[in-house]
C-alpha cells in the first residue's frame, strides 16, 4: 500500500471534519476581511459605521451556521476537537458577548477612528481561539487555542497608544501571560511523558491505571501527575485569573480600554471555565465522572485543592476590593471574587456543578457587561473612573444610576436578581455534597462562600449610596447625555437581570440540555 492509500482515510476524516467547523472557519474569513476592509475604507467618512455592520455581520453569519450545526457530539480532526452541546453553549456566550461589545465600542472614545477596524477585527480573532478552547479535546489543541486568545489579548490591552498604564498592563499581562504559559507546557509534556498521549480520553484510562495501583515505579508516577497536573491547572487559573494567578488581572483591566476590559472580564474567563470543565471531567474523572466519580491526582482529591482555590480567590478578591476606588479596578477584584464563586461548581464534581457553572457565566455575561457599560457612560461623560465622580449620579444620569444599582445588587447575590439565581445554583451544587465522604470540607466551602457574598454587599453598596445619597462632588457637576445604543444595551441587560431573576427556567432548560459532554 503505497503512502497515499495510507493517508486517505485521514484526508477523509479531515474533510468530513471541516463540515463541523464552519462557524470557526467563518470567524477566520471574517477577521481577514475586516483587516482588508479597513485598509481600503481608512479614509471613509462613514468606516466606523460601516466596520461596526461588518463586524456584527461576521458575528451573524457565524452565529447562523453554529445553529446549523447538527445536535450530534462529534470528535474532530482526529480527536483534537469535540462537537458538543456544551461547547455550542458557551460558543452562543462567547458570540453575544462580542456582539454587545462591538455595539458597546463604535459611540466610545476609547478606540479612535483609524483604529477601530483593528480592534473588531482582532476581537474576531479572540472569538475564534475562545471557540476551539470550549470544543478542545487535546493537549495540544488546548494550548494552541489559549495561546492564540492571549497573544490577541496582549495586543489589545496595550492597545492605548502613548497611555503609561496601559503600556504597564500590558506589559505585566505579557509577562505573566508568558510564564504561565510555559508552566502549562511543562506540565503538558510531563503529562504527556506520563501517559503516551495527548488525547484527553486515552489519557483519563492511563491516569485510572497509575491512581489506583501501588507498585514503586507507580508511586514515582504518581508524584509526576501532581506535579504535571499542578503545572497545567496554573495555566488555567491564569485565564480565569484565579489566585495566585490574578496578578495582572487589575492592571491589565485598569489600563486596557474599557470595552475591551469588559469583553476580557466574561469572554475568555467563560472560555477558561469550559475548557477547565472539559480538562478535569474527561482527563481526571471516570466515564461517569459528572457524576462524581473524580480520580485522584497521585494520591490528592482535585476537588478538595480545586475548593481551596476557591475559597481563597473570592477571600482575596472581596477584600482586596473593599479599599478600591477607581471603579475599573474594583470591577476587576470582583470579577476575581466571581472566578472563586464559579470554581466552587468545578470541585463539586458534578452534573449540578457542570450546570451551575454554565447557568452563573450567562448570568453574569449579562450583569458584567452592563456594569462595565455604566463605567463606559460615566467615563464618557466626566472623563473619571473615580468612585467619586459617581456622586450624585442619580441626579445627573438617572438612567445609569438605576442600571448600575440593578447589575451590582445582582453581582451581590440578592434576589430577586439573576445574580442570586446563579449563586443559588453554585450553592446548591455544593451542598449536594455535604452528605457525601467528604462533606466537612464542602461545608467550609459553603460557609466561605455565604461570608464572602456578605462582604461583598459592602463595597457595592458603597457605589450606590454614593449615586443615591451623597453629594455631587463637585458642585458645579452638570448632567451629561449618552448614546441611544448605549441605554439601549443598558435597558436590555437591566431587564434581562430582573427578567431572569424572577423567570430563570429558560436558562435553566438551555442548560439542562446542554449538559451533553463529549466523553470519547
Amino acid at each position: 500500500m503505497n503512502t497515499v492509500q495510507q493517508l486517505q482515510p485521514l484526508v477523509d476524516q479531515n474533510l468530513w471534519s471541516a463540515t463541523w467547523f464552519r462557524p470557526e472557519a467563518m470567524l477566520t474569513a471574517g477577521a481577514m476581511i475586516l483587516f482588508v476592509i479597513d485598509l481600503f475604507w481608512r479614509k471613509n467618512p462613514r468606516r466606523v459605521a460601516y466596520l461596526t455592520v461588518g463586524a456584527l455581520a461576521v458575528l451573524a453569519a457565524t452565529a447562523g451556521f453554529l445553529a446549523a450545526q447538527p445536535p450530534d457530539a462529534q470528535s474532530l480532526f482526529n480527536g483534537m476537537l469535540a462537537n458538543d452541546a456544551f461547547a455550542s453553549f458557551f460558543k452562543w456566550l462567547f458570540l453575544g458577548a462580542a456582539a454587545l461589545v462591538v455595539i458597546i465600542t463604535a459611540p466610545g472614545k476609547d478606540f479612535p477612528s483609524p483604529r477601530i477596524g483593528e480592534f473588531y477585527a482582532l476581537l474576531v480573532a479572540i472569538v475564534l481561539g475562545m471557540f476551539m478552547m470550549a470544543s478542545a479535546t487535546d493537549l495540544l489543541m488546548m494550548y494552541l487555542s489559549i495561546e492564540l486568545v492571549s497573544m490577541v489579548s496582549y495586543v489589545l490591552a496595550g492597545f492605548k497608544k502613548g497611555d503609561r498604564k496601559a503600556a504597564e498592563g500590558s506589559l505585566k499581562y505579557v509577562i505573566y501571560g508568558g510564564v504561565a504559559s510555559g508552566v502549562m507546557l511543562f506540565g503538558m509534556s510531563y503529562l504527556y511523558g506520563l501517559t503516551g498521549t495527548t488525547n484527553l480520553f486515552r489519557i483519563a484510562t492511563q491516569i485510572q491505571h497509575i491512581s489506583y495501583s501501588g507498585t514503586a515505579e507507580v508511586v514515582a508516577s504518581k508524584i509526576a501527575l501532581v506535579v504535571s497536573a499542578t503545572f497545567v491547572a496554573a495555566g488555567l487559573g491564569y485565564k480565569i485569573a484565579a489566585v495566585p494567578f490574578h496578578m495582572w488581572c487589575p492592571d491589565v483591566y485598569e489600563g486596557a480600554p474599557t470595552p475591551f476590559t469588559a469583553f476580557l472580564s466574561v469572554g475568555p474567563k467563560a472560555a477558561g471555565f469550559a475548557l477547565a470543565l472539559r480538562f478535569f471531567l474527561s482527563a481526571f474523572s471516570t466515564p461517569a465522572g459528572a457524576n462524581g466519580l473524580a480520580l485522584p491526582i497521585g494520591n490528592i482529591p482535585w476537588p478538595a485543592v480545586i475548593g481551596v482555590v476557591a475559597a481563597i480567590t473570592m477571600t482575596l478578591g472581596n477584600l482586596t476590593a473593599l479599599v478600591q476606588t477607581n471603579l475599573k479596578r474594583l470591577l476587576a477584584y470582583s470579577s476575581i471574587a466571581h472566578a472563586g464563586y464559579t470554581l466552587m461548581g468545578l470541585a463539586a464534581v458534578s452534573n449540578s456543578g457542570t450546570q451551575s457553572v454554565m447557568i452563573y457565566m450567562a448570568i453574569y455575561l449579562v450583569m458584567n457587561l452592563g456594569a462595565f457599560l455604566v463605567v463606559i457612560l460615566v467615563a464618557d461623560g466626566t472623563g473619571s473612573e473615580s468612585i467619586l465622580d459617581y456622586k450624585g449620579l442619580a441626579k445627573r444620569h438617572p438612567f445609569a444610576a438605576v442600571t448600575f444599582a440593578i447589575f451590582l445588587f445582582s453581582l451581590t447575590g440578592l434576589p430577586p436578581f439573576a445574580g442570586f439565581i446563579g449563586k443559588w445554583y453554585l450553592f446548591v451544587a455544593v451542598w449536594e455534597r455535604t452528605s457525601g465522604p467528604d462533606g466537612v470540607w464542602y461545608g467550609w466551602l459553603l460557609l466561605i462562600g455565604a461570608l464572602n457574598t456578605a462582604v461583598s454587599l459592602y463595597y457595592y453598596v458603597r457605589v450606590i449610596r454614593a449615586m443615591f445619597i451623597d453629594a455631587p462632588y463637585a458642585p458645579d457637576a452638570k448632567t451629561f447625555r449618552s448614546p441611544l445604543s448605549w441605554q439601549v444595551v443598558l435597558g436590555g441587560c437591566a431587564a434581562a437581570v430582573l427578567f431572569f431573576g424572577v423567570r430563570p427556567q429558560l436558562i435553566i432548560d438551555w442548560t439542562t440540555a446542554s449538559l451533553q459532554l463529549f466523553r470519547g
